[in-house]
């Protein structure tokens, strides 16, 4: 099978996905007790014209599997409707703060592949030594470690102690110097227990070939052992590492929730948990189906990616 009709039978595969997560979403408001529009209304008492015209305005009236493909067909042109608290649309009140994520995510990610790949690699090539062992020391720390206690405790060090980084939200454009340097300590927080993963995947994947004929033949003909490492080695072994880097990707937006609290970022998991504090079940919907997307389309990339990488590979 060819790249592109693997490219192409991969991604109608992911149709159905999609599917699946957009009912489980849109369910989500179904299995709450009361309706909407008691959401709507906070549950106080309320004309039966009122309700009844809530009830006609969210198709309450109509079917559930009416209701569903109404409302699906309002995602697909990205309308998830008005918030609960505001007259404001919920896409512009997810626009708003995407960005904010996107970027602390890929912040977090860079970190963790910046230190996790070069440090698994110089632990594989000094596997047994003193660089080996402290390695897998730091990844152990690094993994075990709560990602909220590690924020607040870099936010006492580097902050407040040393005054190296700003703890307070900059007012700045989100990609201005002031923006960037407070986004350090989210960006190192979220993405260590990565890092750490990275760290210890790398090192697997790197000493497993080293052990391999081609590697052998490679040093016999003289090429400098720098070479072996980057040119030959490093490609085959990050077959595995881009596949964990998506799942990865789940993993860092669902942390940045946590995150994002503790250092006031105002990104989507801030919006998250005031819209569930505040019953604003629209908002919801549109940000666990919007992650939801991301990863999944996240997991496709990396099966192109890693057919890509490694030729032999088509389901």
């Amino acid at each position: 099978m060819s790249l592109r009709r693997y490219v192409l039978r991969r991604t109608l595969l992911t149709v159905p996905i999609l599917l699946g997560v957009s009912v489980l979403t849109f369910g989500l408001v179904k299995l709450l007790p009361g309706t909407p529009v008691d959401y709507v209304l906070q549950f106080q008492e309320s004309t039966p014209e009122l309700r009844a015209s809530l009830r006609a305005q969210y198709h309450l009236d109509e079917p559930i599997y009416t209701q569903y493909a109404l409302w699906l067909w309002d995602v697909l042109h990205l309308d998830f409707g008005e918030r609960v608290v505001s007259d404001r649309s919920v896409r512009a009140a997810v626009a708003a703060r995407l960005p904010e994520t996107l970027v602390l995510g890929g912040g977090a990610l860079l970190v963790a592949l910046l230190v996790g790949v070069p440090a698994g690699v110089l632990a594989a090539v000094k596997r047994g030594g003193p660089v080996d062992e402290a390695s897998r020391i730091a990844a152990l720390a690094g993994i075990a470690t709560p990602n909220f206690w590690l924020g607040l405790l870099l936010i006492l060090v580097f902050g407040v102690h040393l005054n190296l980084v700003p703890v307070i939200p900059p007012v700045a454009p989100l990609l201005s110097l002031e923006s960037l340097a407070f986004l350090a300590l989210p960006a190192v927080t979220l993405g260590t227990a990565s890092a750490a993963l990275f760290t210890r995947l790398t090192r697997s994947a790197v000493t497993e070939e080293l052990r391999r004929e081609y590697v052998r033949t490679a040093r016999a003909k003289g090429l400098p052992e720098r070479t072996v490492i980057v040119k030959h080695v490093l490609r085959n072994s990050l077959i595995s590492v881009v596949t964990v880097a998506a799942v990865q990707v789940a993993v860092l937006l669902d942390g940045a929730v946590v995150i994002e609290r503790v250092f006031s970022w105002p990104g989507l998991g801030r919006l998250l948990v005031r819209a569930i504090l505040q019953r604003d079940f629209p908002v919801v919907q549109a940000v666990v189906l919007l992650v939801a997307t991301a990863v999944v389309v996240a997991n496709l990339l990396a099966d192109v990616v890693y057919a890509w990488l490694d030729p032999r590979i088509r389901y």
